[in-house]
């Protein structure tokens, strides 16, 4: 039994003296250093997230912080390990060399994921919209339903859901409507080339009164007599309506086009529409 114990004694020592003390001491160190720096990461982003909710009140930016958090902390993980390997004799250079083509494959794969990151990134420190805004952008029209770290989701006016990478809203030019203080209305009216030139300043006459009567059109309004036009004679009208609802907007244009053909039926002014005349001129042969 004794020397059963003391056969296993010795094989402990043989086991021990391959153990490498220093290998594992270095790999807890590292990994103590890497849990306190992503400790600290955490922390960091939770300040940052409360910044932006309490100063900005921008709720949007607090969704783009954990993705760079993570990504922050992969970059650092992997220069500790190049670092470590790098030290204990391993070349860094070859096993980066062996990788290459997956390495490759993988940033071709990774790249339009990081292209809609930044994308997201510049939508959101710009302000360009946010959800709930009426936008264009390109060839699209309509309102932000959800604004994610791959995409942007627009409901149009045909209440069609398009989803855009937000690496292409990024890249083309975005017209926030809603972001409008107020919205224009920018509308000629042709009367008809017969009108007197009492009707005519009758018109313009009732189109000014209609403005300033509504309160939700603002006072800087411009009637003017723009041009005479292959079939009529145009009015043309630029105003702008109180609101950034398009919605609202859209309601007020209507109200003010009414008023208009109301009082222009009851002063008897004809609009004007694309019309011809025809002169026929004889020979002057007499039968």
């Amino acid at each position: 039994m004794l020397e059963r114990l003391i056969h296993y004694f010795h094989r402990m020592q043989e086991v021990l003296k391959d153990i490498n003390f220093g290998f594992i001491f270095e790999i807890v160190i590292n990994l103590v250093i890497l849990t306190i720096i992503f400790k600290i990461l955490d922390l960091c982003e939770e300040k940052i997230k409360s910044n932006f909710l309490k100063k900005n009140a921008n709720t949007q930016m607090v969704k783009i912080v954990p993705p760079i958090n993570r990504i922050v902390k992969f970059t650092i993980f992997l220069i500790v390990l190049a670092s470590f390997l790098q030290t204990h004799g391993y070349s860094v250079s070859s096993l980066i060399a062996g990788f290459g083509i997956t390495g490759l494959a993988v940033g071709l794969a990774a790249n339009s994921a990081l292209a809609n990151i930044f994308g997201t990134i510049s939508i959101y420190s710009d302000k360009s919209f946010q959800v709930g805004d009426y936008i264009k952008c390109g060839e699209y029209e309509g309102t932000v339903e959800d604004i994610n770290m791959r995409s942007t989701k627009i409901r149009t006016l045909d209440n069609a859901l398009t989803i855009i990478p937000n690496s292409s809203v990024a890249d083309g030019a975005i017209i926030n409507i809603s972001a409008a203080h107020r919205k224009r209305i920018f509308e000629t009216i042709g009367v008809t080339y017969d009108t007197s030139n009492e009707k005519l300043e009758r018109a313009i006459k009732i189109i000014e009164e209609i403005l300033e009567s509504h309160d939700d059109i603002t006072k800087d309004y411009i009637v003017t007599l723009h041009k005479l036009d292959d079939s009529s004679i145009n009015i043309r009208v630029n105003a702008y309506v109180k609101t950034k609802v398009f919605a609202k907007y859209l309601k007020v244009k209507e109200a003010f086009l009414l008023e208009v053909i109301k009082k222009f039926r009851e002063e008897g002014i004809e609009f004007a529409f694309p019309s011809q005349t025809v002169y026929l001129a004889g020979n002057g042969d007499e039968n």
